[in-house]
C-alpha cells in the first residue's frame, strides 16, 4: 500500500516539475527585467528586491532553490534567500565591465531549481566620474610654416575619458594668446579640438609659441586635464604629403606572431630637400592601438607588437599622418579586420548536480548546466553528447542550458554506479571539445527479498548425538545493499503438538542460518522431521523467503536384538514336541526375534550355540527356524536344551540368546499326545497354537523408534487329564490370554496380531493370520504387513 501512494506521489511531483519546467522556459522567452546600479559601490550592497518579478513568497525561495547565474566564471551578484534581495558581491568598475560602450549591462538569470524555472534579468552599471580627462602626449608639438595664412585650422591631439555620457569629455580651453584661438569639431570619436590661425606667423619675431590645452568633462565639479602645445614657426613648405591611398582595408588572424607586417602605408612629397622627407605617425590613436601596433616611422611599415584577440576586439581603425620635414602633414586610415580562430574550446559551468539517486524513479533530473563558447561562427556553435550506452539523456533548455536526466528508472542490483561523460564540441575546423566527468551513484531501495541458495535442504545426523550439535547450515544472500541487504534467520515452526514439540528439537543462528540439534535424537523414535525456515532482510518494510530443511537422523546400532518367541520370562519353560518319525528337515519351531534399528543394523542373522545333542538340531541363519538335521533314533535321548543366538549385522553388532526345549515323542501322524496318566481314548490335543501379539511404535519425524512388544504365548495340550508335561501358560501377567506388555517409550499406538504354529505337518511355519485390533490412521510413512498385504500399517508422526 505504501509503495503504491509513494509511486503516485512521484507521479504527481513529476506532473507538476514538467508544468514548472515549461512554465520556466515560456517565461524565459520574455523579455528581460531591467535594474540599474552605480559603478564603484561597495560589496553587499543593495540593488533591487526580487520577489514581486519573481511572483514568489519569501517562504518559497528556499523550497525552490532560487539563486542568480551570471555570464562567465565571476558570481558578481549574490541572492538573498531569506529577504529576496539583489546584492553585489563585489565593487563593480563600469570601464573595467563595458570600456567605452554605452550602456553598459550586465546580463544574469535567476535559477529556480525546483520545479526548474529561468528568470531573465539586466543590470545596468550606471557611470559615475571617476575618471579624470588625460592626454597621451603631455607635450603637443606643431611645426607651422611662417607663409601659412590665417584661418588656417590646425588638429592637435584630443584628450581620452574613461567615464561615459555627461561625464566623459565635454570642451577644451587654450590659454589667451594673440595668434591662435580654440574650435571644437564633432566626429564619432568625440569633440576633436582644432587651433584656428588668426595672425600671420613671424618666425623672426617669435620661433616658437607655448600654449596650454586644457579638457574639461561633464562632471559636477569638472574634472580635467592638460597638455603643453608647442609650436614651432618653419620655414616655407608650400607640399604637404599626400598618401597612395586614404583608406586600406586588411584582414589579420588572431593567431598572427608579435612582429607580423599587418601593412604598409605610403606617402610622397612633390618637395625637396627637409620639406621632402616624410616620416610616419598614428594619429589619434588610443592606447590599445599604441599597445597593438607599431609603425616605422621611415618606410610606414604596420607590425604587430602583441597578440590579437578575436574574442576582446574584432577591428581596429588606425589614423596614421605623413608628416614632412616643412611640417605640413597629410592623413590616411588603417582599418584593421581580425579574422577569428577556432582557439577557445567550448566552457561548461555546473549549475545543479545530484550525485545519489533512489532507484526506481523515473525522470529524474540529475544536473542542470550552462556552456558557451567565445568562438564566432562555427567556431561558436556547440553541440552536447553523453556516451549512448547510458539510462540518461541530455535536454536542452533555454540559454545555452542543459539538463541531465534519467530515461528509465535504475536498477541498483544491475548497475550501481555510473560514469557520466558530458562531450561539449564546437563546430569549428579544428573542432575543440570540453568534457566534464560526472559520477553518480544510485542509491538502494528495498526491492529484493533475501534468496536461498536451495529451495530445500536435506540434512543426515547420526542419532544419539551430542546436544547443542551443529547439524549443518541455510544461507540466503539479498541483492540489495546496506540494512536492506542484512538477513536475518528464524524458524518456521508447525503448530504446537505435544508429541513433537519441534521448538525443543532444533534452533537456529539468526545471524548466519546455522542449525543445532537442541538435544539427543533417537533413530527409533524419530526418524525424519522437516520444519521450514525464513530470511528476512531489514529493509522497510521488510522482505522475507522461506525454505524447507528435512532432517533425516541417521541410525545407529542402539538396540539389540529382542526375542518374541519363545517367551523367555522366567516362567515355565515351553516345549516343543518333536515326534521320534520325523524326517530330516522337520520343522521344531521358529525363533522370532525383531531389532529397533533400521537397516542392516536390524538384520538379523541366527545361529546355534549349544545343545544336549551336538548335530541333531540345526537353526538356519536367515528366518531363525529350527529344524532336524537328521533322522531320529530311538537311542536319542528324549529331552533336549537348545541355546540359540540372534545377532544383528550392526557395527558393533548386538546380540540376544534363548533357550529352546524340545520333547521327542513317539508316534509321527497325531498332532497331540496324551499325558502319560490319561487313558489314550480319553486323550486327544488341540493344533498347537502360537497367538504372538506385537505392539509396534508408530516411528514420527521427532521422536526416536520405540518398540513395545506385548507377548502372550499360550502353548497347551487340551486333554482331558489333570496332569501332565509339555507347554504350559505361563503365570503373572500372560495367564492364558493375550496380555500387553508396555514398553517405556512414548507409544501412542499398538498392533495386535495373531500367529500360529500348525505342529505336525512337517513343513508348518508361522503364518500371521489377521490382525486382533483394527489398525489406525496417521500422518507419514506406510508400510504393508507381510502376512497380510491388504493390511496396511500407517504410522502417525506426532
Amino acid at each position: 500500500m505504501e509503495a503504491g501512494e509513494g509511486k503516485e506521489r512521484f507521479l504527481k511531483q513529476r506532473q507538476v516539475l514538467i508544468f514548472f519546467v515549461l512554465l520556466g522556459m515560456a517565461q524565459a522567452a520574455t523579455e528581460p527585467r531591467h535594474y540599474s546600479v552605480a559603478e564603484e559601490m561597495e560589496s553587499g550592497s543593495f540593488v533591487a528586491n526580487l520577489l514581486k518579478d519573481l511572483g514568489l513568497e519569501v517562504d518559497e525561495l528556499a523550497a525552490r532553490g532560487a539563486r542568480v547565474i551570471s555570464k562567465g566564471k565571476k558570481t558578481r551578484l549574490h541572492f538573498d534567500r531569506q529577504t529576496g534581495d539583489l546584492l553585489l558581491n563585489e565593487k563593480l568598475d563600469r570601464e573595467e565591465l563595458c570600456g567605452l560602450a554605452e550602456p553598459c549591462v550586465l546580463p544574469f538569470q535567476v535559477l529556480l531549481e525546483n520545479p526548474l524555472q529561468f528568470f531573465k534579468a539586466e543590470l545596468r552599471i550606471r557611470d559615475i566620474n571617476d575618471h579624470s580627462p588625460v592626454f597621451l602626449d603631455k607635450e603637443i608639438i606643431l611645426k607651422i610654416s611662417e607663409s601659412i595664412t590665417p584661418g588656417t585650422t590646425f588638429l592637435i591631439e584630443r584628450a581620452q575619458d574613461l567615464d561615459v555620457g555627461s561625464n566623459s569629455l565635454q570642451s577644451y580651453t587654450v590659454s589667451p594668446n594673440s595668434h591662435f584661438r580654440l574650435t571644437l569639431q564633432d566626429s564619432p570619436d568625440g569633440i576633436l579640438p582644432q587651433l584656428v590661425l588668426d595672425k600671420a606667423l613671424d618666425r623672426e619675431e617669435q620661433a616658437e609659441i607655448r600654449l596650454t590645452l586644457t579638457a574639461l568633462d561633464g562632471g559636477t565639479p569638472p574634472r580635467t586635464g592638460t597638455a603643453l602645445v608647442r609650436i614651432e614657426v618653419l620655414d616655407v613648405n608650400d607640399n604637404a604629403p599626400e598618401f597612395a591611398k586614404r583608406f586600406y582595408e586588411v584582414q589579420v588572424l588572431e593567431n598572427s606572431p608579435i612582429g607580423f607586417l599587418v601593412a604598409t602605408v605610403s606617402a610622397s612629397d612633390l618637395d625637396i630637400g627637409t620639406y621632402g622627407e616624410i616620416s610616419y605617425v598614428f594619429s589619434q590613436a588610443s592606447e590599445d592601438i599604441r599597445k597593438t601596433f607599431q609603425i616605422n616611422a621611415k618606410s610606414g611599415e604596420l607590425f604587430l607588437t602583441q597578440k590579437l584577440d578575436f574574442e576582446s576586439t574584432q577591428t581596429y581603425t588606425l589614423n596614421i599622418q605623413a608628416t614632412d620635414g616643412g611640417g605640413l602633414s597629410g592623413s590616411c586610415v588603417v582599418f584593421v579586420q581580425v579574422m577569428d580562430l577556432n582557439d577557445n574550446p567550448p566552457e561548461l559551468i555546473m549549475s545543479t548536480f545530484i550525485d545519489h539517486i533512489p532507484e526506481n524513479l523515473q525522470e529524474t533530473i540529475i544536473a542542470v548546466f550552462r556552456v558557451s563558447d567565445p568562438d564566432s561562427g562555427d567556431n561558436g556553435r556547440i553541440v552536447c553528447s553523453i556516451q549512448d550506452d547510458l539510462p540518461f539523456f541530455l535536454k536542452p533548455s533555454v540559454e545555452n542550458f542543459y539538463t541531465l536526466v534519467t530515461n528509465t528508472a535504475l536498477d541498483r542490483e544491475t548497475r550501481a554506479q555510473y560514469n557520466i561523460t558530458i562531450t561539449v564540441t564546437d563546430l569549428g575546423t579544428p573542432r575543440l571539445k570540453t568534457q566534464h566527468n560526472l559520477t553518480v551513484t544510485v542509491s538502494d531501495v528495498n526491492d529484493n527479498a533475501p534468496a536461498f541458495s536451495q529451495s530445500s535442504y536435506t540434512l543426515r545426523v547420526r542419532e544419539n548425538n551430542s546436544p547443542a550439535l551443529h547439524i549443518g547450515s541455510v544461507s540466503a544472500t539479498d541483492r540489495d545493499a546496506g540494512a536492506n541487504a542484512q538477513v536475518t534467520y528464524s524458524l518456521l515452526l508447525p503448530p504446537h503438538d505435544p508429541h513433537l514439540p519441534l521448538a525443543s528439537l532444533v534452533s537456529i543462528n539468526a545471524d548466519n542460518g546455522q542449525l543445532f540439534a537442541l538435544r539427543a535424537l533417537d533413530y527409533e523414535a524419530l526418524q525424519a522431521f522437516e520444519f521450514g525456515v525464513r530470511a528476512a532482510d531489514r529493509g522497510s518494510p521488510a522482505l522475507s523467503s522461506q525454505a524447507l530443511v528435512r532432517v533425516l537422523v541417521v541410525d545407529a546400532n542402539d538396540n539389540a536384538p529382542f526375542v518374541l518367541y519363545p517367551l523367555q520370562n522366567g516362567s515355565a519353560p515351553c516345549t516343543e514336541l518333536v515326534p521320534r518319525a520325523a524326517e530330516a528337515g522337520y520343522l521344531v519351531t521358529k525363533v522370532v526375534a525383531v531389532d529397533g534399528d533400521s537397516g542392516q543394523n536390524a538384520w538379523l542373522s541366527y545361529q546355534l550355540l549349544k545343545a544336549t545333542e551336538p548335530g541333531l538340531f540345526g537353526v538356519w541363519a536367515h528366518n531363525g527356524e529350527v529344524r532336524t538335521a537328521r533322522l531320529l533314533s530311538e537311542r536319542d535321548a528324549v529331552k533336549h536344551r537348545l541355546l540359540v543366538l540372534v545377532k544383528d549385522n550392526g557395527e558393533p553388532p548386538l546380540s540376544a540368546s534363548v533357550t529352546l526345549h524340545v520333547l521327542l515323542v513317539d508316534g509321527f501322524s497325531q498332532p497331540y499326545l496324551p499325558l502319560p496318566d490319561v487313558a489314550a481314548a480319553e486323550a486327544r490335543a488341540d493344533p498347537l497354537t502360537v497367538y504372538l501379539v506385537i505392539a509396534l511404535a508408530s516411528v514420527s519425524s521427532l521422536f526416536l523408534v520405540s518398540v513395545l512388544v506385548f507377548v502372550a504365548v499360550r502353548l497347551c495340550r487340551r486333554s482331558r487329564a489333570a496332569s501332565g508335561g509339555g507347554c504350559s501358560v505361563p503365570e503373572g501377567p500372560f495367564a492364558g490370554h493375550l496380555v500387553d506388555v508396555s514398553g517405556t517409550g512414548t507409544l501412542s499406538h499398538s498392533y495386535q496380531y495373531e500367529v500360529c504354529l500348525r505342529g505336525g505337518s512337517g513343513t508348518g511355519e508361522f503364518k500371521f493370520l489377521k490382525p486382533i485390533i483394527p489398525s489406525f490412521l496417521g500422518l507419514g510413512e506406510e508400510r504393508i504387513s507381510e502376512g497380510n498385504p491388504n493390511f496396511r500399517d500407517n504410522f502417525e508422526f506426532n
